[in-house]
């Protein structure tokens, strides 16, 4: 019989389904399509207004108001006041969370999204017996207290720091687990040596390759932080990611360049990306950040989202894989810098970059998942939802 998996997540950002697509197809590829039935539910669309609108809201609140969402990050991250946000979400959603659950019988439930996780935990609490509730984190290092619910059965983690913020907020050392981030199998498998990366993407071979990104909708001064390099007419060739944005795209392919440059819309080929290039210009992402130190690339982060991706930051400076450059002027300045070291500095910091690396991180999460799926339901002692949690 085939184990139910419920993954719930949002597309709330490309990181949480990403997480949950990479872990059901790991869970496909170890134990057989045959023996796996994997959903994913958006529970923000699932939800009452307005937090069905979280998916639209979202890129707009971190791409043109990160002040305010800065501010509502930090004024929620403590033990109180996550407790009363959450009891807010599931009082307002009670009966769609119970129709969810009733829709999606589960053999084991994983969530990877952290404003989901205590309401729909709060939701299986008040059955009499329930599936195992495992919480995947999804953020690298600054882990809102959102993401730790002191009732799940396992809360796996990327990172020492976030081990640490789970211990603060109440999570036994039992219940948790340093797993990595989960990066897709078919990541790895298509990393390539460089060599064959540049013959196949038609690249120079000898160049210095700068593969500069800002996610798949093209956000942020990606053509301001292009336009800084070229000005340097520095011996390197660029491969810029403008994502959906046509707009930027059209405005890259008009402008005239000092050097070779590759312009791209949309990609599915990252990694073959990442294998042809020497650095990476990015915003501090999780998962670009988890990709870039498995392919051993150099990190220029140009962008961090306020609070939720601070830590990300300060993880790869301490951890000698990158720097921090918020302005196109400093972005184009480090390549400089970079450059300049020759290949023995790039190497050193690719070097530096695949020591954060996590590739094994997707195959033990997929097999605590599955251990958990052969669990029988769980028996409540008595229903406690989030109403008496203690705060």
């Amino acid at each position: 019989m085939k184990k139910r998996i419920l993954f719930l997540m949002s597309d709330t950002g490309g990181g949480h389904r990403a997480a949950a697509e990479a872990i059901r197809d790991a869970l496909y590829r170890r134990y057989g399509e045959a023996n796996v039935a994997a959903t994913l539910l958006d529970v923000f669309k699932a939800s009452r207004f307005p937090f069905n609108y979280m998916p639209e809201l979202y890129p707009w609140l971190v791409n043109r108001s990160k002040s305010s969402y800065s501010m509502g990050f930090r004024l929620s991250d403590t033990r109180r006041r996550a407790a009363l946000l959450s009891r807010v979400y599931y009082a307002t959603n009670i009966r769609r969370f119970k129709k969810m659950i009733r829709a999606n019988p589960a053999d084991v439930v994983v969530c990877v999204h952290s404003i989901i996780n205590r309401a729909a935990k709060s939701a299986y609490n008040a059955l009499d017996t329930r599936p195992p509730f495992i919480t995947v984190v999804t953020d690298l290092v600054s882990t809102h207290y959102f993401w730790f619910d002191r009732t799940v059965e396992r809360c796996l983690v990327p990172t020492e720091a976030a081990y640490q913020r789970g211990l603060e907020a109440g999570l036994q050392p039992q219940q948790m687990r340093v797993t990595g981030l989960p990066v897709h199998p078919e990541f790895m498998e298509r990393l390539t040596d460089k060599a064959a990366a540049r013959q196949a993407l038609h690249w120079h071979a000898d160049k210095p390759a700068v593969l500069m990104v800002a996610g798949g909708d093209g956000m942020g001064p990606l053509y301001e932080t292009a336009r800084a390099i070229d000005e340097k007419r520095l011996d390197c060739q660029l491969a810029i990611v403008a994502g959906r944005n046509q707009a930027l795209k059209t405005r890259l392919e008009s402008a005239t360049w000092q050097q070779p440059v590759h312009i791209y819309g949309f990609v599915r080929n990252m990694p073959q990306l990442m294998a042809a290039a020497d650095m990476i210009v990015t915003k501090a992402g999780p998962a670009t950040i988890t990709e870039a130190a498995i392919a051993g690339l150099p990190m220029i982060l140009s962008d961090a989202i306020p609070g939720q991706e601070e830590g990300n930051v300060t993880y790869v400076i301490d951890n000698e894989a990158g720097a921090y450059a918020p302005q196109p002027a400093l972005v184009a300045d480090t390549v400089e810098q970079w450059l300049r070291e020759g290949p023995d500095g790039l190497t050193r910091r690719a070097q530096q970059a695949r020591r954060i690396a996590s590739a094994e991180a997707v195959w033990r999460i997929a097999e605590e998942v599955w251990d958990w799926a052969q669990h029988p339901p769980l028996t409540q002692p008595r229903r406690r939802t989030l109403w008496r949690q203690r705060k």
